[in-house]
């Protein structure tokens, strides 16, 4: 009958969630934060370096208290 597919669908469905929600553990430990930044594109890259150049830590949120004045 239709319900002898739902074990198979089941172990598939597990099986595709299984990578996306594990990333989240692995870039706690790795980098720090639950989500890593897309730099599939030159804007996104730029921001990413220019985030690592002010502040050290591209992940850590800082204001403008973090450019030196001169």
């Amino acid at each position: 009958m239709w319900y002898e597919i739902l074990p198979s669908f089941g172990i598939i469905m597990v099986a595709m969630t299984l990578p996306h929600a594990s990333a989240y553990l692995i870039n706690k430990g790795v980098v720090g934060n639950y989500y890593r930044r897309s730099l599939l594109h030159k804007e996104n890259r730029l921001h990413y370096l220019r985030d690592t150049r002010i502040s050290g830590d591209p992940y850590k949120v800082v204001g403008l208290e973090a450019i030196p004045d001169a």
